[in-house]
């Protein structure tokens, strides 16, 4: 069994685990930034840097140290080298890459995209290549076929929003407090998701992309209006956020031969999400794999899982390996016409 040390700090939220290649999570620990960052409504890249640098050394010894483990017997070290806000990026990698050096140990330069991607394997020692993974969290909105580690080829990604930066600025403009996700889902609760008419962006366009900026607008005009109960604006924003959702994963289910369908990301931990794309993949005689919710959230346990899958295959990084802003797990798709930066 293989043994590999995962960092995380791609954004908002410092981690470490220890991971082994026989499934095994011997730590993990994981220190988040909502306090600091609520005053702002969203997260200061300075802020999250400083806050990184600082909690990452004594995560890295309670992992070791829950787990009875030294440095030493560490078999390599995986970080997460990207995309993210490049300050936090750079926390993880540069301390992934001063502990492979001082111990010897290969440095595996993890995208953090196929840290989800992976994730659902971690669990679920079932769970066969090639398939079908919707990837939705706050900064990405993709549809990927997972054909085996390392190869991943696009079907969609959002042209604008990600899924996860709407619910966080609907949140914001219903006055809900940073992170909007889960605000968002406990006041959806209790509203009705049919009172307030919002759009489907890209509902029967023909293609699988996502767009969400539209959807946002409404959700403004709707809270301005001042005829609407919030806890209804929630529920219908969310309503339109799920049909979005199964509407362009049926799309790209039908362009595809994977035999299950996985979903992975932040805003896969709203049971609600979970709960209508299960149903697809019922609907359309697929499987359906999704982590537990702790897993979708950014972490380090998948980050160490994404590296032992690649160490168990021989693929090591050198230590001048980059931190990326940006690195689409298909390097080669095209871009979509209309498309910002993000996609």
């Amino acid at each position: 069994m293989a043994l590999v040390l995962g960092l995380e700090s791609s954004c908002d939220d410092t981690a470490a685990a220890l991971v082994g290649s026989d499934r095994a999570i011997l730590a993990h620990a994981l220190a988040g930034q909502n306090e600091a960052h609520r005053p702002f409504g969203g997260v200061v890249p300075e802020i999250a840097a400083r806050a990184h640098v600082e909690i990452l050394p004594e995560l890295i010894r309670r992992v070791l140290s829950e787990a009875g483990k030294t440095i030493g017997e560490v078999d390599a070290v995986a970080a997460t080298a990207g995309p993210g806000l490049i300050g936090g990026v750079m926390v993880a990698l540069l301390a992934g890459k001063g502990l492979a050096l001082a111990t010897g140990r290969p440095l595996i330069a993890v995208n953090h995209l196929e840290g989800h991607a992976l994730s659902p394997r971690l669990v679920d020692p079932e769970l066969e290549f090639p398939y079908l993974l919707l990837l939705v969290s706050g900064g990405h909105c993709q549809l990927l076929e997972v054909r085996r580690v390392g190869e991943y080829r696009r079907l969609a990604t959002t042209i604008d929003d990600a899924a996860g930066e709407a619910f966080d600025k609907a949140a914001k403009l219903l006055g809900l407090p940073y992170p909007g996700g889960p605000a968002i889902e406990t006041l959806a609760a209790q509203g009705d998701p049919h009172a307030v008419p919002l759009p489907r962006p890209l509902a029967g366009s023909g293609e699988p992309h996502f767009s969400f900026a539209g959807l946002k607008s409404a959700v403004q005009r709707a809270a301005a209006s001042g005829e609407h109960r919030p806890a209804d604006i929630a529920a219908s924003f969310q309503q339109a956020i799920l049909d979005c959702l199964v509407d362009r994963t049926k799309l790209a289910l039908e362009r595809t031969n994977a035999r299950t369908l996985v979903v992975a990301g932040g805003v896969a931990a709203n049971a609600r999400v979970r709960a209508a794309l299960e149903r697809l993949a019922i609907d359309e005689g697929r499987s359906f794999a999704v982590p537990p919710a702790w897993l979708c959230t950014d972490n380090a346990a998948m980050i160490a899982w994404a590296g032992a899958e690649r160490f168990e295959r021989g693929l090591t990084d050198p230590l001048d390996a980059p931190a990326r802003a940006r690195w689409p797990l298909d390097a080669q798709a095209e871009k979509v016409r209309g498309a910002g930066v993000k996609a």
